[in-house]
């Protein structure tokens, strides 16, 4: 008596629609990842806590009794793999030079050993990549799988990505019209267009102009060191008053009219909060801030604020710039007289 999670292959005949049996596999094989999306359960868990004495139907084996278990949507599994469709599937073997695997609701990867660097030897089994697409429909879940593998790159070695692709987007395929003999009997499967890999190709000429120079340039006399200088603009007159004397002078409630009644766009300048925080991790030190916090009072005296502040700024101060974030505000608010400071407090902007 065999206990466990396995797999059982059938064969469905066309015409009666009776099902064959063809093997049963006391493992877990490749192709479970369908039935997990389909049903919601976890068969590898739960094929452990079967094993540790847990019963299918309790709630402690992650499977509901067989009356109990719902169908919901479609899915299919591909195999990404470094055989080669051209030459009889032979495995292909070398380094991964580039690799970018596909992404986006209803698409599950599962594998590990495909990335860039990686070595395929002519050793193992020449899977990549399962990927396996969900829809609430058959037809949707088609097109999701085709979106995906037309999202991957995969450089250096051989795959049957474009096979793949020609299967799922076969007529008979759509259908469900094919047979067993489907891929010997449809010989257009094989034929592909090569992908032109112009991403590796620009890098590859961007690094030789890089270190060798360009040949149509080579041998110019560059120009002077000082015709290459820009002045720095000049920001040294007084601010003029801004949206901050209008707060001041008029109060929270007639400044509120004001900016109702404005036919102006009122722009708030983001770069010292969004700016930095989305490149920099809010790394950037208070000394940068408040070297430009000037030119902004100078040259920008019409800007209705300016956003400094942020979720992550007191804590990224303290805890990597070893800075006071209270200061940072009062240094910017010092060189900054003419415009409101404004700070991202979760949805809503406070002023």
């Amino acid at each position: 008596q065999y206990v466990g999670a396995g797999t059982v292959e059938f064969l469905m005949d066309a015409d009666t629609g009776r099902f064959y049996f063809i093997e049963v596999n006391p493992r877990i094989q490749v192709e479970p990842t369908v039935t997990e999306q389909v049903t919601g359960i976890d068969i590898v868990k739960a094929q452990i806590r079967i094993a540790e004495g847990a019963r299918i139907g309790a709630a402690d084996s992650g499977v509901p009794r067989q009356e109990d278990i719902r169908l919901n949507g479609h899915a299919l599994q591909c195999r990404i793999t470094t055989e080669d469709p051209e030459h009889n599937f032979i495995p292909d073997y070398g380094r991964i030079t580039a690799y970018r695997g596909a992404t986006g609701f209803g698409i599950r990867l599962d594998g590990g050993t495909a990335y860039s660097g990686a070595v395929i030897t002519r050793f193992y089994d020449p899977l990549l990549e399962k990927v396996t697409a969900w829809a609430p429909t058959a037809p949707e879940a088609i097109a999701r799988m085709h979106r995906a593998l037309r999202e991957f790159r995969i450089r250096g070695v051989a795959t049957n990505l474009t096979f793949l692709e020609n299967i799922i987007s076969h007529p008979s395929f759509r259908d469900a019209s094919y047979a067993t003999r489907f891929i010997d009997t449809t010989p257009e499967l094989f034929e592909s267009v090569k992908r032109r890999d112009r991403a590796t190709k620009i890098l590859t000429y961007i690094a030789d102009v890089t270190v060798n120079g360009h040949p149509d340039t080579r041998g110019r006399v560059r120009p002077p060191k000082d015709g290459l200088v820009v002045p720095p603009p000049r920001f040294d007159k007084a601010p003029q008053k801004g949206a901050r004397e209008r707060l001041a002078a008029d109060g929270p409630d007639a400044f509120a009219r004001w900016m109702r009644n404005e036919k102006r766009v009122l722009v708030t300048d983001t770069s010292m909060r969004d700016a930095h925080q989305s490149l920099l991790a809010t790394r950037m030190r208070s000394h940068d801030l408040v070297a430009v916090a000037g030119a902004y009072a100078s040259a920008l005296p019409g800007l209705l604020s300016l956003e400094c502040w942020g979720g992550a700024t007191f804590d990224v101060a303290m805890r990597f710039l070893t800075e006071d974030p209270w200061e940072r505000l009062a240094d910017i608010r010092e060189r900054v007289p003419n415009i409101l400071l404004q700070m991202l407090l979760r949805g809503s902007n406070a002023v």
